[in-house]
């Protein structure tokens, strides 16, 4: 439930920002006529990553099991993928993205009806959908799909549902000016701990193409230490929840997640330092001050 709960409260809050970004320049802007139009998109994207969430958890079912983990190991690849970039794109964006909605908004005001529409659904949808497949292949992990399994499904969906509704939250306080977040930090250390989490996808992800039978290696483990960890414990379930951590492990998982790890935690921590730590919340519209009543 912790590690999950992080990921929904990391990328729901990114979302949360974004909406909070695009209503609050409408309503300073004296332009709140077109906040119908913002409200549609939002919700086409919430119906759309829904709608993702639900064919990634029931399209798989009545295939064979080589077929089942050829697909979540390929979506745990690709999900590694999405939320590697978006880590990084965040890192960047965080200074410019208010700048880079009200242009949008500006442009999309200016073009036609829908187009105001279409701005709000792919700049929420895109989390959405992020956070859709990432926490779908981080709960195919801590629950071990398709195997003997000592965490039950509802604690990591659970989790990423307190972590999206504590970020909703923490977006509408944020928009009444009541609290404050020091969000280059915040960015930063939640997104050192995805790294983390996302090296145990990707090392799921390759167990899961093994077994598929499109990569070698199945049977040569680098350990063994199940009969040392007990997964039912609550060491072990901090483990599988947190780190992804299989006391069974071959080769090639280990040296996938070892990889990503540190050539990942590396550039990350090396673009950190470069940019600088400011002490003060970074500025948005919606942080500055209170939004016109």
């Amino acid at each position: 439930m912790l590690g999950n709960y992080l990921i929904g409260l990391r990328e729901g809050l990114e979302a949360s920002l974004v909406v909070t970004i695009l209503v609050a320049y409408l309503v300073r802007s004296g332009r709140r006529y077109l906040l119908p139009r913002i409200w549609g998109g939002i919700l086409l994207a919430v119906l759309v990553s829904l709608g993702f969430g639900a064919l990634l958890t029931f399209g798989p079912r009545g295939l064979t099991f080589q077929a089942q983990e050829a697909i979540g190991g390929t979506l745990s690849l690709v999900a590694v993928a999405f939320v590697t970039w978006m880590i990084f794109w965040m890192a960047r964006a965080a200074r410019s993205l208010s700048g880079e909605l009200r242009g949008q908004i500006d442009r999309a005001a200016e073009a036609g009806r829908w187009s105001l529409v279409a701005v709000a659904a792919l700049a929420v949808g895109r989390e959405g959908l992020e956070t859709a497949l990432f926490l779908w292949a981080a709960t195919q992990t801590a629950t071990g799909a398709n195997t003997v399994s000592t965490v039950p499904a509802w604690q990591p969906i659970t989790g990423a549902v307190l972590g999206l509704a504590t970020a909703v939250v923490l977006g509408y306080l944020l928009y009444r000016g009541a609290v404050r977040i020091n969000l280059t930090r915040f960015f930063t250390w939640t997104g050192a701990f995805l790294i983390v989490v996302a090296a145990g996808v990707l090392a799921y992800g390759f167990h899961d193409l093994q077994e598929a039978g499109m990569l070698p290696g199945l049977n040569s483990l680098a350990f063994d230490v199940s009969g040392t960890i007990d997964e039912g414990s609550w060491y072990g379930t901090l483990l599988k929840g947190v780190f992804n951590f299989s006391p069974q492990t071959t080769w090639l998982q280990a040296g996938a997640w070892a990889a990503y790890l540190v050539v990942t935690m590396t550039l990350f921590w090396r673009g950190v330092r470069r940019r600088g730590r400011p002490q003060a919340p970074v500025p948005t519209p919606a942080l500055d001050k209170q939004p016109a009543a």
